[in-house]
């Protein structure tokens, strides 16, 4: 009988506690080792566009605490001092935080919050690959210092170490978000990656969470504005478009069909755009007699200005335009925000590649028209 009263009384005692947890909001309480004259903590919270001040509170005896609302799980920062903590929290956690303040890397303990322990693991990967192009930096510059001047042998020594490093840590950051594709931590990862290089990678996410996170708005605002981008996507069918010539003449995307074709959206008054013509004119003489073609979609609003610049560039393919910048019909088709941008499309009408230029322009070629045609 007494064994009974005793389960009875640690299954009250147990319902007691629990039921002193606020639901309605999470609580963060941390220790501090080393905190030498630091008076003040801070919790940011960081939404789709920026990152704010929520809450501080005065550090006492190394140990501070929060007490938040948060209408949805989402992330926020602990700032403590010059260093700055990533924290997934949803309301009904009570999250345990340690640090010490004298170590420089910064290392942290917490628990009570199974997403903050998974982007603590994403932070591990880019703090690593952070570290190794850190010292490869200051490598770099010490012997640029030696010698008293940069020099292009020495740029193209470091530049594909630098890259490697990236690449790695990128591919480490991919395989993060595919194992933990239910977790906030894996979208706060996958927004971090370039969405012009990892264009596919995410719309790939998106259908994958498509019906989670519906409470959060930075989750939702990104799946729809990939859901913009995925017709004009690698791996989709090209979407056809009629477009006036320079000779006032239509010209249809359908017109290529069964034939390789670059949309090349540039401009007269674009620098990059002028600046990469002398690579596209140089990779149209080596392969248009394999089968390669090019539409140039100039976003000009004046004529003559636009046949100035095709005039002077020596562009000899096709040229179409709407003569209305960003706002013409074929650039919203293809969600021009920027130039220079181009689509190469196969035979088949699909996009195989998008944005390449300089040397991987050429490299795609090289590999695209290696075999038979």
């Amino acid at each position: 009988m007494k064994n009974r009263f005793t389960l009875l009384a640690l299954a009250a005692l147990s319902v007691l506690v629990y039921s002193c947890i606020d639901k309605a909001a999470f609580t963060i309480s941390a220790t501090l080792k080393n905190p030498g004259n630091l008076k003040m903590a801070y919790l940011l919270e960081a939404d789709s566009s920026s990152i704010n001040v929520v809450d501080s509170t005065q550090v006492k005896d190394g140990e501070f605490s929060f007490k938040h609302r948060a209408p949805y799980a989402n992330l926020y920062k602990l700032r403590i001092g010059g260093a700055v903590f990533d924290i997934i929290a949803k309301n009904g956690e009570d999250i345990k935080f340690t640090t010490d303040l004298k170590d420089e890397k910064h290392p942290y303990d917490i628990t009570g919050s199974p997403e903050s322990e998974k982007i603590k693991d994403y932070n591990k990967i880019i703090n690593f690959y952070g570290d190794k192009n850190g010292l490869l930096v200051n490598e770099y510059q010490a012997k640029v210092e030696a010698i008293g001047h940069e020099t292009d042998s020495l740029t193209n020594i470091y530049r594909p170490l630098f890259q490697k490093n990236i690449d790695a840590s990128n591919g480490e950051v991919l395989t993060f978000i595919n194992n933990n594709k239910k977790s906030l931590a894996a979208f706060y990862a996958m927004t971090s990656l370039d969405p012009i290089q990892y264009e596919q990678q995410m719309v790939a996410y998106a259908d994958a969470i498509k019906d989670d996170f519906k409470d959060n708005p930075a989750v939702q605002h990104f799946i729809r504005q990939i859901e913009l981008v995925k017709p004009v996507s690698l791996g989709h069918k090209a979407p056809d478009f009629t477009i006036a010539g320079i000779d006032g003449k239509p010209i249809k995307l359908s017109d290529y069909k069964g034939k390789y074709v670059m949309l090349d959206f540039w401009a007269s008054w674009c620098a990059p755009c002028r600046q990469e013509n002398p690579n596209v004119v140089k990779q149209y003489a080596k392969f248009h007699s394999k089968g390669f073609n090019i539409l140039g979609i100039s976003l000009d609003e004046k004529k003559e200005d636009w046949q100035q610049a095709i005039n002077a560039d020596k562009l000899t393919w096709q040229h179409g335009s709407d003569l209305k910048r960003f706002e013409g019909p074929t650039e919203s088709l293809y969600r021009i925000d920027a130039i220079p941008s181009n689509f190469i499309i196969d035979p088949q009408g699909v996009i195989i590649a998008k944005n390449i230029t300089g040397k991987s322009l050429e490299d795609f070629l090289n590999k695209t028209f290696s075999g038979p045609q």
